[in-house]
C-alpha cells in the first residue's frame, strides 16, 4: 500500500434494491477503510437514466444504514468533493471528453444505432463479430475517418453522435489486483468503448474514472463483473496523465447460487425461499421482494455471514463483530474463486446472534406476535419463555411455533406420541397427578416436580410414563423445554385444567 490517504467508494447505480453482492461489496469497501483510517464514500452512478427506478436511492441509504455502514461523504452527508451524484457533474465530464478529443485519445463518432446493427449483421451473415475497433475504425462515420470541416459541420448543424475511446494499437497493457495480481491484456483485443452518449451524458468508463480521480480515491474495490474493463480505465487514466495517482484495484468474486453453478440471482431466493435483498422492494410497478430483514434476519448476522462470503480470515472464527471485522479484515484474503451462498448457514447465523441475545431485546420482538393473537401477558413471563424456546429458534418468527403452549391449550394431540405413550391405565394415573398439582402448596417447577416424583416413587411407576403422558396432557405433543418449567408458567389452574381436558378429550 502507498502512503496517500485510504478513500474508497461503494457506487451503485439507482436502477433497482441493491443485491446483497453489492451489499458485500460495500462492506468490504467499509472495512477496508476504517481498518486502514480512511473515508467511505457513497456515490450514485445515475449516468443511465433510462434505467433509473424511483426510490432505489433511498432504499441504497436505508440498506447501508441497517447493515451499519456508515458513509463518511455522499449525497445526504455531503462532503468537499461533491456533488456526490453522477448526473449532477455533468459539465465535469463534459470537460475531460473534450480533453481526450484534444489529446486524439478519443474521436467523435456518428454511426447511428441502425447503421451499426446493419454493420453486426452483415458480420453475422459471414459468421463474423464486428468490433469497433483499430482494424474497422477508419471505414466508419467518425472524426478519424472524416475530414476536420465535415466533423465540424456535422456538430454544428446537430446531428449525434458519441465520443469514443480510440484504443492503442497492438500493445500490452499490464495491470495489478490486490486479489488477482499482475493481469495482462493485448489491446488488440478490445474495442473502442463509448465515453459519452448521444444524450450528453458520460458511461460509466470516463465518469467513473474521472470521480474517482478528483475525489482522490485510492482504492477501487468493485465486483469482477468489471475486470474486463480494467483495461480500458488503466488507459483512461494515462490518456489523461493521471498515471501517478492511479488507485490500487481489487476484483471481488462473485456470489454463487447455492449449486455453486452461476451468479446468484432473485431467481435463485424465490424457487428456494430466501431473500437476496437487505430490505423489502416494492418497485414503481408494484412488484415486491423480501428482504433479509423483513425474513427476521438481524443486521449483524446478515453483516457476518456475507463478510464470509468471499473472505477468509484464516482461523477458525465464525462469529465476528463488526470491530472485529475491520480489525482483521484485509484484501489479501479474499478469494480469487467465487463463493457458494448457502441458505442453512445464513440460518445458521442467526441462530447464533439470536441466542447471544438479551431476553429482554427478543420479548420487544415476540410481543408484537402475540398481540396479534390477541394474547397479553407480562414482560416476566415474555422473557422467561424466550429463555427456555431461544436455543430452539433461529428467528422472531419461529417463537410463537415453540412456545404456543405456553399460551394456549392444545386443542389437538400428538396421534403419535397418543399412541405410544396413552395406556389403559393412563386416563387413571393422570388423574392422580392433576390432584397432586393442584394441591402442591407454593406452587412453582421445583415444588410440583418434588409431588409428582415422590407419586411415582411411592406407586413404583415408569417416570417415563408418566412425564411423556404429563406432557402430551399439558403441551399436546413430545416438544418443549423442562416440564416443570412450562407448568409454572402455565400455572396451576390452567395446568389442572388441561390435565382434565386430556383425560376427556385423549381417546385411543
Amino acid at each position: 500500500m502507498t502512503d496517500r490517504k485510504v478513500r474508497v467508494r461503494f457506487a451503485p447505480s439507482p436502477t433497482g434494491p441493491l443485491h446483497m453482492g453489492g451489499v458485500r461489496t460495500a462492506l468490504y469497501n467499509y472495512l477496508f477503510a476504517k481498518k486502514h483510517g480512511g473515508d467511505f464514500l457513497l456515490r450514485i452512478e445515475d449516468t443511465d437514466q433510462t434505467r433509473f427506478v424511483p426510490g432505489a436511492e433511498e432504499y441504497i441509504m436505508k440498506s447501508l444504514e441497517w447493515c451499519g455502514i456508515k458513509v463518511d461523504e455522499g449525497i445526504r452527508e455531503g462532503g468537499d468533493f461533491g456533488p456526490y451524484k453522477q448526473s449532477e457533474r455533468k459539465a465535469i465530464y463534459q470537460k475531460y471528453a473534450a480533453e481526450l478529443i484534444e489529446s486524439n485519445n478519443a474521436y467523435y463518432a456518428f454511426d447511428t444505432a441502425e447503421e451499426l446493427d446493419g454493420y453486426r449483421k452483415a458480420a453475422e451473415e459471414k459468421k463474423e463479430t464486428f468490433t469497433y475497433n483499430p482494424a474497422t475504425r477508419t471505414n466508419l462515420k467518425n472524426s478519424l475517418a472524416l475530414s476536420v470541416d465535415e466533423v465540424k459541420q456535422r456538430i454544428d448543424s446537430g446531428e449525434p453522435y458519441v465520443i469514443r475511446f480510440r484504443m492503442p494499437e497492438n500493445d500490452e497493457v499490464v495491470m495489478h489486483d490486490i486479489i488477482r495480481g499482475e493481469v495482462k491484456v493485448q489491446t488488440s483485443t478490445l474495442d473502442d468503448k463509448v465515453l459519452f452518449k448521444s444524450d450528453g451524458l458520460p458511461t460509466y468508463h470516463l465518469a467513473n474514472i474521472v470521480d474517482d480521480h478528483l475525489m482522490e480515491i485510492s482504492h477501487v474495490i468493485r465486483g469482477e463483473e468489471w475486470l474486463p474493463s480494467l483495461p480500458l480505465h488503466v488507459l483512461l487514466y494515462m490518456a489523461l496523465g493521471w498515471k501517478d495517482t492511479m488507485p490500487e484495484f481489487a476484483h471481488l468474486p462473485l456470489l454463487l447460487k447455492p449449486t455453486g453453478n452461476g451468479k446468484l440471482s432473485k431467481r435463485d431466493g424465490d424457487k428456494l425461499g430466501f431473500p437476496v435483498f437487505p430490505l423489502f422492494w416494492k418497485a414503481p410497478n408494484g412488484d415486491t421482494a423480501t428482504g433479509y430483514r423483513e425474513e427476521g434476519y438481524f443486521a449483524d448476522a446478515f453483516v457476518n455471514l456475507l463478510a464470509l462470503l468471499g473472505w477468509n480470515p484464516g482461523t477458525e472464527q465464525e462469529i465476528f463483530t463488526m470491530e472485529d471485522l475491520i480489525s482483521q479484515f484485509s484484501l489479501e484474503r479474499v478469494t480469487k474463486s467465487g463463493s457458494k451462498f448457502d441458505p442453512k448457514k445464513a440460518e445458521w447465523f442467526n441462530h447464533q446472534y439470536m441466542v447471544q441475545k438479551s431476553n429482554a431485546d427478543l420479548a420487544e420482538l415476540f410481543k408484537p406476535i402475540l398481540a396479534e393473537k390477541g394474547l397479553t401477558t407480562t414482560d416476566d413471563i415474555i422473557q422467561k419463555v424466550i429463555g427456555m424456546i431461544k436455543e430452539r429458534a433461529n428467528f422472531a418468527k419461529d417463537f410463537w411455533e415453540q412456545s404456543a403452549f405456553f399460551f394456549t391449550a392444545p386443542e389437538s394431540y400428538d396421534a403419535k406420541m397418543v399412541k405410544k405413550q396413552w395406556k389403559e391405565n393412563t386416563p387413571a394415573i393422570m388423574a392422580d397427578v392433576k390432584d397432586i398439582i393442584a394441591n402442591v402448596k407454593d406452587f412453582n417447577a421445583v415444588n410440583a416436580k418434588a409431588e409428582v416424583v415422590a407419586y411415582i416413587e411411592a406407586k413404583e411407576i415408569g417416570f417415563g410414563a408418566v412425564m411423556n403422558a404429563l406432557r402430551l396432557s399439558v403441551v399436546g405433543a413430545g416438544k418443549g423445554p423442562d416440564l416443570f418449567e412450562i407448568i409454572e408458567i402455565v400455572g396451576q389452574e390452567e395446568t389442572v385444567k388441561r390435565i382434565e381436558k386430556a383425560i376427556a378429550d385423549i381417546v385411543k
